[in-house]
């Protein structure tokens, strides 16, 4: 018997599409369920009796589940960059050694692959050609800003690589603030709007692509890319959020999750996500006798022609690149 708290989970950049590699991110997790899958195909023929199957044979075999953790300012972006499919990495300008790393959605319906690593006092696998299908970035007060991604990969081998941890910065809900603006060029400038809570979620839609000749997928694409979230504020007014869905205008939107410790000589880790055009598509409110009124807004993420984008992070840290 073993508790999860032993159960560790690394993950690495493949260089080669599907073939393993070493982690070079252990992530101090809060869960991980990344486990073998099979589809079974039962024998329908019959013997002269009234018994349903005689047999069945596997047809299919692969890997999924999800992990879960904080946010920390190197590790996630791996699964960024994953999600995302591209990166540009430069140096943060006045600061030798730290980098803004963007990530921007790869126009390819095959973005980067992962190996996934999981140990445990019982067995150690490894998943290669690793996706992301789904990834969710959580902030909400008095807690940790959080992650959760899907994830769909080959069937497990065994692995031997050692968890070896890495000293990162964390986010809290402090750190972050949300601004709505008529354009991407008006955030900078824009007041910051109080919330109490965000949930931004990506979907990719991934697809397994199986052919003859093996019982696992030859390969992952994904499809479409889309983007959404959730709102949760105090009502304090209308012109924030309930306007803008009244209306029907589009917004760029802006969560600046920005820590406080020190990287380099006088730079912040931080993590910058611009969603180019967003729809405030549902709006409701909470007005319970003995609670200060709330409201919940749900947002869908839209491609920006003006802009020739949906949505992009930017991550800072001591990382030279990924």
């Amino acid at each position: 018997m073993f508790s999860g708290r032993k159960y560790q989970v690394g993950i690495g950049k493949e260089t080669a599409r599907g073939s393993a590699v070493t982690p070079s991110f252990w992530l101090p997790k809060y869960d991980v369920t990344v486990d073998d899958k099979k589809t079974y195909v039962n024998s329908e023929s019959s013997f002269g009796t009234i018994h349903d199957t005689d047999g069945s044979r596997i047809v299919k075999e692969w890997a999924e589940g999800e992990i879960t953790g904080k946010v920390r300012d190197k590790s996630f972006g791996l699964l960024l960059l994953s999600a995302f499919g591209s990166v540009a990495s430069v140096q943060k300008g006045g600061d030798a050694t730290v980098y803004d790393h963007t990530f921007s959605v790869a126009n390819s319906n095959a973005h980067q692959s992962l190996t996934i690593e999981a140990k445990n006092d019982i067995e150690q696998l490894k998943y290669a050609l690793a996706v992301i299908n789904s990834l969710k970035i959580t902030a909400q007060v008095g807690k940790f800003v959080e992650f959760s991604v899907g994830i769909k990969a080959k069937k497990g081998v065994v692995g031997t690589s050692s968890p070896v941890y890495t000293a990162e910065n964390e986010f809290i809900a402090k750190h972050a603030t949300l601004k709505l603006a008529t354009n991407l060029a008006g955030l900078g400038s824009a007041s910051v709007i109080n919330i109490k809570s965000i949930e931004m979620s990506i979907n990719k839609n991934v697809d397994d692509h199986e052919a003859l000749g093996s019982t696992e997928p030859i390969d992952y694409a994904n499809k479409d890319f889309a983007c959404e979230g959730v709102i949760e504020a105090v009502l304090e007014n209308t012109a924030d959020f309930k306007d803008a869905f009244e209306s029907g205008i589009l917004k760029a939107m802006r969560v600046d999750i920005k820590g406080d410790a020190v990287i380099g000589s006088a730079s912040n880790p931080e993590l910058k996500i611009d969603f180019a055009s967003v729809a405030l598509q549902d709006w409701s409110r909470k007005a319970g006798n003995n609670e200060i009124v709330t409201q919940t807004i749900k947002f869908k993420g839209h491609y920006s022609l003006a802009d020739t984008k949906m949505i992009e992070a930017v991550l800072t840290n001591l990382q030279v690149s990924y």
